[in-house]
């Protein structure tokens, strides 16, 4: 009786020690690469220049099982990363199950530069709409990102928009062809409300002259990410994926 339940034991441990095995298979590692402008881009010298991308500390957040492959780059509208053949570098490279982190529009509303200027009804939205269709005919998921919001208090406190109707391109397009949207523009106006005017400072770059070496001269930024604002904003992203993609949560850090 003692040597049956011993065996019964090994069994039962060996049936599931297999199955804690076959559920860490379950999880794909899987590569995330990221388009767009400079608010999601990878700055230089982190140990000295204070602004971030958001993109740039979306690994903080991440397993191993994610890689992020940040191709996001300055000054970059939706237009200027096809023609300069940006796009084509990362679809060259997706396979199947990888993500696509797709956000545009702070240099595509730049009217006076033909190389960068989309219309928002046309243009603008017929590039996303490529983005989405190529990347899944190369079996990877795209997620479309509204802009994040620039730092515009009018003289009552009021956060003013400055991005007019791009954000709502975005939206429809998600809408129209089933893509996960997260709404960064709402989400990061509500956190530059809950600042406020002066603390939300703080998410940007606002440096007196001399106050940091990096700016010797002094800063005043309302687009860009400070380490703390991009943090924020990438908390935002990551609460969104995994709310709204399923099976987005076995690539977040538990902690």
């Amino acid at each position: 009786m003692k040597l049956k339940r011993n065996i019964v034991k090994t069994v039962f441990s060996l049936v599931i020690g297999l199955s804690l095995v076959s559920c860490k298979k379950e999880i794909q590692p899987i590569s995330i690469y990221t388009i767009g402008d400079s608010t999601m881009a990878d700055k230089p010298n982190p140990d000295e220049n204070p602004e971030r991308g958001w993109c740039q500390v979306l690994p903080e957040f991440l397993n191993d099982y994610a890689t992020v492959k940040n191709h996001a780059v300055n000054g970059r509208s939706t237009r200027s990363f096809i023609d300069e053949k940006k796009w084509e570098v990362v679809h060259n490279q997706l396979a199947q199950g990888d993500y696509v982190f797709i956000q545009f529009g702070h240099n595509d509303q730049k009217y006076k530069d033909p190389k960068r200027y989309t219309n928002p009804e046309t243009a603008y939205r017929n590039n996303l709409i490529k983005f989405v269709e190529e990347t899944r005919d190369k079996g990877a998921n795209p997620v479309l990102f509204t802009s994040i919001v620039r730092r515009k208090f009018n003289e009552h406190g009021t956060l003013i928009d400055t991005h007019k109707g791009y954000p709502l391109q975005v939206r429809i397009v998600a809408k129209e062809m089933n893509v996960p949207l997260i709404d960064l523009q709402y989400l990061t106006e509500q956190l530059e409300e809950q600042y406020g005017v002066e603390a939300s400072k703080k998410l940007h770059l606002h440096y007196q002259p001399n106050e940091i070496p990096y700016y010797p001269e002094g800063k005043e930024d309302n687009t860009h990410l400070s380490v703390l604002g991009a943090t924020e904003v990438s908390k935002l992203a990551i609460n969104q994926l995994e709310e709204k993609i399923e099976g987005f949560k076995a690539y977040i850090k538990k902690e």
